[in-house]
């Protein structure tokens, strides 16, 4: 196994990497068929700053989504946008209810948004310096409920992905740390959790590391039988990610072990399925040896054979490279996402790009941010409407309130 060369978290790049150039005009016109729109420019102060996860569509035509800086006491915000583009903080996050929320709602039939914290929770300089994190419950009132603060411990901590609600209201995502604790010197090395409706939590799987993987990435995936797809970014057979399977009965099967280089490396969620049981993701590195870092998509068969769909180049005004997000597929089999490197220079690593790649593996750019108005930083899932127009967030860029990099952008591409 050749030295692994560290990737830096694109959330952390968001802090360290400057540039703001501004540039693009609110809606930039992508071809006859498309057209690029800010739906809305965060401003840094009551409204939030910095929208991560994927976005929620409401029954209105609007979106939810959350912040993971500013709001009231700059702890992030859960916020609503709708059909018009105005903008509502549905609530702020203080600590006690979590700090941080870095990853998407999901809605009950009730109306009520769950969530995932990352820090936050219990006490300032506990095991995870500020908290170790939440799940909580927003209620149509505006009131939130801390259905489980992690503890770092056996229970998790530190959940950097979203949830999956089942028809009964149980709850399921991922921990980026805790479990067991003899993994990753002491930190643990994640899990998978359930949390029922009274806010019980049941650890349904803890990795350890080898073979089944360390740090989960990547909002599961359920298949409608009851079982979850999944992605952890580091571990495995040669240490360089896994894509693994839980059942019913809690039983966690490892479909494929990432071997580095041409056949990708740390892979991200969440993945998609299609009728034939092929699995498509992305890794946010590997692939060409040109920009061995830059990433690809593949697609898994039912067998466990990897096919390399795309390989990302990371060339400037090319087709991007990290492919962060995920994907998501329509009905034609065509595949979306992002990247947050690549594209138009002046970001540092590229202000990144929207893709998307078809069922021959041809990949085109939808957009390149400029890093100006339209934002930069694209890391979180697409969503898709019923029209086959996509929305997303930028990290970064928009509104320059926010110092070096701007406060963050929710967009729209018409197809």
């Amino acid at each position: 196994m050749r030295p692994r060369t560290f990737i830096p978290s694109p959330r952390s790049c968001r802090r360290v990497l400057s540039g703001l150039v501004l540039a693009l005009l609110l809606a930039v016109p992508l071809s006859q068929a498309q057209t690029f729109t800010v739906l809305y420019s965060f401003q840094g102060k009551g409204d939030g700053k910095y929208p991560s996860g994927r976005l929620l569509p409401n029954k209105r035509g609007g979106v939810y989504g959350v912040t993971s800086g500013g709001g009231s006491f700059n702890y992030g915000t859960v916020f609503r946008i709708d059909s018009h583009g105005k903008e509502s903080v549905l609530r702020s996050f203080w600590g006690g209810n979590g700090l941080r929320p870095e990853s998407g709602l999901v809605q009950d039939s009730a109306g009520n948004l769950y969530g995932t914290t990352y820090d936050g929770g219990t006490l300032e300089l506990g095991g995870c310096l500020h908290g170790c994190g939440t799940v909580f419950k927003l209620d149509t009132s505006g009131k939130v409920t801390v259905l489980h603060a992690f503890t770092g411990g056996s229970d998790g901590g530190q959940p950097e992905t979203g949830l999956v609600l089942d028809a009964a209201n149980n709850l399921y995502g991922t921990t980026s740390i805790g479990g067991d604790l003899n993994c990753r010197y002491g930190m643990g090395c994640g899990v998978l959790f359930k949390i029922d409706t009274t806010g019980a939590e049941t650890v349904l799987h803890a990795f350890s590391g080898k073979p089944d993987g360390w740090y989960p990435s990547g909002d599961l995936l359920p298949d409608g039988k009851g079982d979850f797809y999944g992605t952890t970014w580091f571990g495995g057979d040669d240490d360089y990610g896994t894509i693994f399977k839980l059942n019913s009965s809690g039983h966690v099967t490892i479909l494929y072990s990432f071997a580095g280089i041409a056949g990708g490396e740390y892979p991200n969620g969440p993945l998609v399925v299609d009728t034939q049981g092929n699995v498509y993701g992305t890794t946010n590195g590997g692939g060409d040896t040109g920009c061995e870092l830059c990433g690809l998509v593949f697609k898994l068969d039912p067998a466990g054979n990897e096919t390399v769909l795309h390989t990302f180049t990371g060339s400037p005004g090319q087709d991007g490279a990290y492919p962060y997000s995920g994907l998501i597929r329509d009905s034609s089999g065509n595949l979306f996402g992002t990247t947050y490197g690549g594209g138009t220079s002046g970001c540092g690593l590229g202000c990144g790009t929207v893709y998307k790649v078809d069922g021959s593996g041809n990949e085109s750019v939808l957009h390149a941010f400029s890093g100006g108005a339209d934002g930069w930083l694209p890391i979180d899932r697409l969503i898709m409407d019923g029209s086959g127009n996509i929305y997303g967030t930028a990290e970064s860029g928009g509104d320059p309130s926010c110092p070096y990099s701007g406060c963050g952008t929710v967009y729209k591409i018409s197809q």
